[in-house]
């Protein structure tokens, strides 16, 4: 009897509040635990203290038979506390300290979304704030709950139990990353395909992976562009010239231009010796008018080929902005000139004329001369 008692006392005496101790689990209750580790009583593990998120039922936690290591809170004689959630922090914390100080990403899967942001389970309760999930904002993070995350530690303070963690972070080192690799990669004089994120009043920005790259206004087309819009559009896939890289301020200037057919190569095509054009007079100078007569290209029409009388100035006839048909004279693709006329339109339209009132006479009969001399008659 005395021994039994005195292997009693050792017994407890071995088991110390703060001990790690290794144990089976026996049963398992909708709010606890019962654990064996060779105490005289099966040690309690409280569903408080299973886990560092909130726990429904104990089974969803632990299962009879499973091997768990727990942490003593409490001993007596004829009780036992265990904490699984305690072992889980110490180690948690320790870990989650040496991240914060070297960066390592962690992946984590998210067990609750709250107000704020999400929650995962580190071995201790770690919070995402929301403004720290994505590089964009999200207006509902329902369908975050059960996802993978790679996750950053940004603050810890284990004094408060307080774990903030960012996937923003993340994806911020990455595209930092990426940018930089594009940045190094990309040549003067190369065409690259590209996606236009933002337009402004002076050009579109467009992202050719990972880094944007400005296309200035006067860069969009061969054309007068009044505003980029004209052009293109969030979202379009374009093809552009990079015209500089400097990677010590991030900036690139990229050419949508440069990638398109010169407007004289697309004329080349569609205009001819002998064609009738129409075009916008542009420009008035002293020895004619410059008329475009496709984006980018100007015809002259001399100011001998103006009117069908002499004129002084083309001011007389024309001005600025009027739309005008003119007759192509010679079209010069390799010194971008087309010379036009005017006047050989209206000399061809007085041809017509007045061969329909010939025609005209001749159906009637009577001629001009014919119907004065009858007159004339008239006051004999």
């Amino acid at each position: 009897m005395v021994e039994e008692m005195n292997n009693e006392m050792t017994e407890v005496k071995s088991f110390s509040v703060g001990d790690v101790v290794t144990g089976k689990v026996t049963k398992v209750e909708d709010k606890q635990a019962f654990v064996d580790v060779g105490y005289k009583v099966d040690g309690v593990i409280p569903i408080s203290e299973l886990s560092s998120l909130h726990v429904e039922k104990v089974s969803d936690v632990v299962s009879d038979g499973e091997e768990l290591e727990l942490k003593i809170l409490k001993v007596s004689d004829e009780e036992l506390v265990l904490s699984k959630r305690a072992v889980q922090a110490e180690k948690a914390w320790a870990e989650l300290q040496e991240k914060l100080e070297t960066g390592e990403i962690i992946e984590a899967v998210v067990a609750d979304v709250v107000k704020g942001g999400l929650v995962v389970d580190l071995g201790v309760r770690g919070f995402i704030p929301a403004s720290l999930v994505e590089r964009h904002f999200v207006e509902d993070f329902s369908e975050y709950k059960g996802r993978t995350l790679r996750l950053k530690v940004v603050e810890l303070d284990r004094e408060n139990n307080k774990l903030i963690l960012s996937q923003r972070a993340v994806l911020d080192q990455e595209a930092k990353e990426a940018k930089q690799k594009t940045l190094s990669e990309l040549t003067p004089g190369e065409v690259v395909e590209g996606t236009v994120q933002r337009l402004t009043n002076f050009g579109a920005f467009v992202d050719i992976g990972g880094v944007d790259g400005l296309v200035h206004i006067s860069q969009l087309a061969h054309h007068h562009v009044e505003t980029p819009s004209e052009v293109v559009k969030e979202g379009d896939k374009v093809k552009v010239k990079v015209l500089s890289v400097d990677v010590e301020n991030d900036r690139i200037s990229l050419s949508i231009k440069e990638t398109l057919p010169g407007p004289w190569e697309s004329v080349a095509s569609t205009i001819s010796q002998g064609d009738v054009v129409e075009g916008v007079v542009k420009r008035l100078v002293s020895f004619g008018a410059f008329v475009e007569v496709a984006p980018g290209v100007e015809g002259l029409v001399h100011i001998s080929q103006i009117a069908n009388r002499h004129i002084g100035t083309p001011g007389e006839v024309l001005k600025e902005g009027e739309s005008v048909k003119a007759k192509v004279l010679d079209v010069n693709i390799s010194e971008k000139r087309i010379s036009l006329s005017i006047r050989e339109l209206l000399e061809e339209e007085t041809v017509v004329e007045s061969n329909e009132y010939q025609r005209e006479e001749e159906s009637t009969g009577f001629s001009l001369g014919d119907m004065i001399g009858d007159q004339l008659k008239k006051y004999k």
